[in-house]
């Protein structure tokens, strides 16, 4: 997500940083080079020119470039600019005066809108709603069957009727079991094209106009670069959209419809899509954003993922075992588990200020995560009595471990040693003897 663009600012910013002293003639170079990433990355010529104005008339004068920190001072101004062209602040779900609060998902085909709807319901579930779904998209029948499928494995109801043909009653039909069951949310994922067409859009609008729903969101792909903009204007010139929700960040490097589409629409982007999974949905918010393109990391969310995966109990007794140094690959094989409950290994490094470098440089079976899983195979190739005592693990047991999990000896090994590396530390750390390389952390 943003990779290329993020880099290049990245770039820029460093050499601003290096200087102590900066004059207009550096800030217009490099300002020339934030214009071009902005473009290469498929930013709106009209929102380029407007941000790099912004920030050049913000960043000239005595009070930022004769200041102490020059460098800092424009890195702040230009996280400022991003973020207001991002939205300005978060956008969440507003639900009205009726019950259940219907959610409308408008989109064209491939933007990933019946996906997202399942996304965006277990998203509700988890913050303590009833969901129910209705599969309304009558002119695709794969498109009620995914949704009917994703619909038990997640275990929210979903109202389908293959023999009605009018939307307009089936969705009111599935408000009416809705308030039966008393949900508090409804989904509605409606009927898509691969283009805009007159029929599409008054078919949306009758729909609308039955269900007066909370809320009124187009699910839009961002690897279709300005054409996602042009498209939510549309959708939003005719039914009037109250956000919107962008899929398929995670597949795209560029990320210049993100950057462009609230600002050239007026409209808030509400939640976006990083991966395939169903719990692969965030909500969105600007300055957390930028700050993740500017290679700040993004702590805030880190954390929330981090309260989110882990289970607090097992984390108070993996802190006594700490403390007791009586730390074993059973509990070593939880912890694993939990991370990657929060994300790959790259994107969880990404949103670590000053680590977003580093998760790029990743080879691509550390990024996927299959470096965390031949960890995990490896464990689970042992017995009981090795994951607690590993020490007992000499050349046959090595082998038949390597054989069981698919490796070699030499990874089984080298996971050994980084056990009992990560022990040593940890006895050192909880006898109060921290060891030198990490002194720093702990002052």
């Amino acid at each position: 997500m943003f990779e290329a663009l993020s880099d290049k600012l990245t770039s820029v910013f460093s050499r601003f940083q290096n200087k102590g002293r900066i004059t207009e003639k550096d800030l217009e170079e490099g300002l020339k080079e934030v214009r071009l990433a902005l473009l290469e990355a498929d930013v709106n010529f009209r929102v380029t020119r407007k941000f790099i104005d912004d920030v050049k008339a913000r960043s000239i004068g005595k009070d930022v470039l004769e200041s102490i920190s020059p460098g800092q001072q424009i890195i702040k101004i230009v996280h400022e600019e991003m973020t207001s062209i991002l939205g300005t602040e978060s956008s969440t779900l507003s639900g009205g005066n009726q019950t259940p609060n219907v959610l409308m998902l408008v989109g064209l085909q491939g933007s990933g809108k019946t996906t997202t709807a399942a996304k965006l319901s277990l998203n509700l579930k988890r913050s303590g709603n009833k969901v129910m779904m209705i599969a309304a998209d009558l002119r695709r029948p794969a498109a009620i069957d995914q949704l009917e499928t994703l619909g038990k494995q997640l275990d929210i109801s979903v109202y389908s009727d293959r023999s009605e043909t009018d939307p307009i009653k089936l969705v009111q039909n599935g408000i009416a079991k809705a308030k039966h069951v008393e949900a508090t949310w409804v989904l509605v994922d409606t009927g898509g094209r691969l283009h805009i067409d007159s029929e599409l859009m008054r078919e949306l609008q009758d729909i609308k106009k039955s269900l007066n729903p909370s809320e009124t969101l187009m699910v839009v792909d961002s690897m279709t670069g300005q054409d996602a903009i042009s498209s939510a204007q549309g959708f939003h010139d005719s039914i009037e959209l109250t956000g919107l929700i962008m899929t398929k960040l995670d597949g795209d490097a560029r990320g210049g419809a993100a950057l462009s589409i609230s600002q050239m629409t007026n409209l808030p982007i509400k939640f976006i899509g990083t991966g395939e999974k169903t719990d692969a949905l965030e909500a969105f918010h600007p300055e957390r954003m930028a700050s993740r393109i500017l290679g700040m990391g993004d702590v805030l969310t880190l954390v929330e993922r981090a309260q989110e995966a882990f289970d607090h109990k097992q984390m108070q007794n993996l802190e006594q075992k700490m403390r007791k140094s009586s730390l074993t690959l059973e509990d070593f094989l939880q912890q694993i588990q939990q991370i990657q409950k929060m994300g790959s290994v790259g994107q969880i490094l990404d949103m670590v200020p000053g680590f977003s470098s580093i998760s790029r440089k990743l080879s691509t079976e550390d990024a996927d995560g299959k470096g965390l899983k031949k960890v995990e195979a490896i464990i689970y190739s042992m017995t009981p009595a090795e994951r607690n005592r590993p020490d007992i693990i000499k050349g046959s047991r090595r082998r038949r471990i390597a054989t069981g999990s698919g490796t070699t000896p030499y990874d089984v090994n080298q996971l050994l040693n980084q056990f009992k590396q990560m022990q040593r530390m940890m006895k050192q750390i909880s006898s109060g003897k921290i060891p030198r390389n990490l002194a720093g952390l702990f002052r």
